[in-house]
């Protein structure tokens, strides 16, 4: 078979520990056969993030803004204990942050429904995409020790050195205080790229703050977001057959749980961490879960919403066999595939990206899957696979497609 042809690089990231292996094994086994790939690659493991001062994050993202399409290995964001580990020059930011801050981007994120994988919600039917906002508030929030009485204030200091002030509490003992900010461009690029990314995918897209309690700051997310739709996005939805709608966020929650799916919710910061997360569990596994950070300027960076799977990796440096689930890492590599496909026009590569991800289901739909899934399948009498052999199960799968 003659190999399929990329016109354009999309830029590699690549990652630390289990997954590290995993995505080797993913372009070993399931992609080099099949592709001239063509990658700009950059090595995110922490030992050369560490060796660069970090600059080669900072690089990967202005590769993305020159290319348009990355794809990403998960990668370790160092604690205390990984300083030591890696005898580390300082403690690192996560490549993340640095790359969602540099392409001021949305974290969609999706499950991967599968037959014998089924939600605990019984109402849902259809994948619920979460749209995270990926800056400030608590991520980024100032915090403080009160010891004793006294008045905490919020002081704002215009350039001509005018204050304006708002007290937050008279303490008449010891307490706690923060301070969280957000930035009205950010949230009018995460209003944007979530109606950009539903006309995208045709679905409906909720957005759920508590503007209720929080009348200035959480009811300015609410104002962005209808003033942009009203001016920019109305007519086109009508086109597409679409809507939005805003709710609270407790309101959200109640209609999520008795909803068969099919739709984005928008949430901030905070909210989208927690509930990507239940959503994820809910639907079965957070393996099974894709991520793809979206640029109101046309960037898309696709990576597993996983970490590193660091106890995997620790057995497997001993020599020991590993059942990990690296379906969202494949997922992160056809979405990345089809896009680079879409935007070149190569309809190719996107019927292969469409065709890798048929083989991982109908891997999984004939009792084929690693031990995470095992134990949670419907499916009687799973073949319980290694990481390696789960890989190459799907390599026969897709095989047969493409002979």
């Amino acid at each position: 078979m003659e190999k399929i042809k990329m016109q354009t690089p999309l830029v590699e990231m690549d990652g630390d520990e289990m997954t590290r292996i995993l995505w080797q094994m993913i372009k070993d086994e399931l992609l080099l056969p099949f592709i001239e790939l063509n990658t700009e690659y950059y090595d995110l493991g922490l030992e050369h993030r560490n060796e660069t001062n970090d600059q080669v994050t900072v690089d990967s993202a202005n590769a993305t803004k020159k290319y348009g399409v990355a794809v990403k290995c998960a990668t370790i964001t160092p604690n205390a204990a990984r300083m030591t580990e890696y005898n580390l020059k300082e403690m690192w930011k996560s490549p993340n942050g640095t790359i969602r801050a540099m392409l001021d981007g949305t974290v969609f994120r999706a499950p991967i429904v599968v037959r014998g994988i089924e939600p605990n919600v019984k109402t849902w039917k259809k994948p619920i995409t979460i749209a995270r906002h990926a800056y400030g508030d608590v991520y980024k929030a100032t915090e403080m020790k009160i010891p004793a009485a006294g008045k905490c204030e919020l002081v704002y200091t215009a350039e001509d050195g005018t204050e304006t002030r708002e007290l937050i509490h008279n303490f008449a003992g010891a307490g706690v205080i923060q301070g969280q900010h957000n930035l009205c461009a950010s949230i009018e690029s995460f209003a944007r790229s979530c109606f950009n990314y539903a006309l995208d995918t045709k679905q409906d897209l909720w957005f759920a703050t508590k503007d209720t309690i929080s009348k200035k700051y959480d009811h300015t997310f609410k104002d962005i977001f209808q003033e942009i739709f009203d001016a920019e996005y109305q007519d086109k939805f009508k086109t597409a057959g679409i809507t939005y709608f805003y709710t609270l966020i407790d309101d959200a929650v109640a209609r999520v749980m008795k909803s068969e799916g099919g739709y984005i919710w928008a949430c901030k910061n905070y909210d989208g961490d927690v509930m990507s997360d239940m959503i994820s569990s809910a639907f079965g596994s957070l393996a099974m879960m894709t991520s793809v950070l979206v640029s109101p300027d046309g960037y898309y960076e696709y990576e597993a919403a996983h970490g590193t799977v660091q106890r995997h990796y620790y057995k497997h440096l001993k020599g020991e066999e590993t059942s990990t689930n690296s379906v969202a890492t494949i997922f992160a590599w056809t979405g990345a595939l089809r896009k680079r496909g879409e935007l070149d026009g190569n309809a190719e590569l996107m019927k292969f990206a469409d065709d890798l991800e048929a083989a991982c289901v109908k891997t999984i739909e004939d009792g084929n899957m690693t031990k995470d899934l095992a134990l949670i399948t419907t499916i009687e009498h799973p073949t319980v696979l290694s990481s390696e052999g789960f890989i190459k199960a799907i390599r026969e799968t897709l095989g047969r497609e493409y002979q």
